[in-house]
């Protein structure tokens, strides 16, 4: 005999109670395809710890009611003060049990909770910042990008969408794309399709000495793609810092030198930012 699935709230019966209809200005789009809903946290991997929860985004709770299902408790984070206070009342038995904690405020800017996993479908206009804020906590993570978003996420060097972005996540995790929605999955209907990415956390293969480094000097060199990756290095060395370009360019090989950005593995790019620390001094205040 197995378990009975269990009876999660209807998405269109919690926007009903809420009173809300989503805000497409307001970066609000609310997911209710069932389906869909049912399979996020199945997303997650198999051996993650799921004894806290992190959901970016509440808004009326029907990823919410899911993750309780998955976890033992569950944080979630809303910047709407009368969503967040929905949510209070719509799981005021899981609240009061202490299985959920409802954060008013920005994701970007509240102190989060030591979780363990993150399931979330987040506002596209700050997915980039909290992905980034999220990924360098090497937890196992679930989350809803637009569709060009999550391509560039999991682009590899030498294709078209391959970029700054595509090495830093992939420094922090492997990443995947687990599954295409459609926007007709949400409503409002978002202008684009979006994308379930799922990061596994690992230490990179490569190591990197100054990792803040890294990842300015990473930022820098895709400023200039098209370059090749001498002329980038010395276009940008007032981005990344450097005090010396020359000498970083005398210290790497042509073979480097002569390919563009774009064309660079993450590995690749650790070994350049090595050199460029041990070749040149960071500028004052850098």
């Amino acid at each position: 005999m197995t378990d009975a699935a269990p009876d999660f709230r209807d998405p269109d019966d919690l926007r009903r109670r809420a009173g809300v209809r989503g805000d497409p200005d307001r970066d609000q789009h609310f997911l209710v395809d069932d389906r869909v809903l049912d399979r996020l946290t199945g997303y997650l991997p198999e051996d993650a710890d799921r004894s806290h929860l992190l959901e970016i985004g509440g808004g009326t709770g029907a990823l919410t009611d899911r993750l309780l299902a998955a976890g033992d408790r569950v944080t979630v984070v809303e910047r709407d003060r009368d969503l967040a206070s929905f949510l209070r009342g719509e799981f005021a038995d899981e609240v009061a049990s202490g299985r959920l904690d409802v954060i008013e405020g920005d994701a970007l800017a509240v102190d989060l909770p030591e979780f363990t996993a993150s399931v979330s479908n987040l506002p596209y206009g700050v997915s980039s910042e909290v992905a980034f804020r999220l990924l360098p906590l090497g937890r196992p993570l679930v989350l809803m990008f637009q569709s060009e978003f999550a391509d560039r996420m999991v682009a590899e060097p030498g294709t078209s969408e391959y970029g700054r972005l595509s090495v830093s996540a992939q420094h922090y995790a492997d990443v995947e794309v687990v599954e295409r929605v459609p926007a007709e999955a949400f409503d409002p209907q978002p202008r684009v399709d979006s994308a379930v990415v799922r990061c596994r956390p690992r230490d990179p293969e490569y190591e990197v000495d100054d990792e803040a480094f890294f990842l300015r000097f990473v930022k820098a060199l895709f400023t200039q793609r098209r370059k090749t990756v001498r002329n980038a290095i010395r276009n940008t060395a007032h981005i990344s810092g450097l005090a010396d370009a020359d000498a970083v360019v005398a210290a790497t090989d042509e073979d480097v030198l002569s390919r563009r950005p774009g064309e660079l593995s993450p590995a690749s790019f650790a070994a350049l930012a090595r050199v460029a620390r041990g070749a040149s001094e960071i500028g004052p205040g850098q």
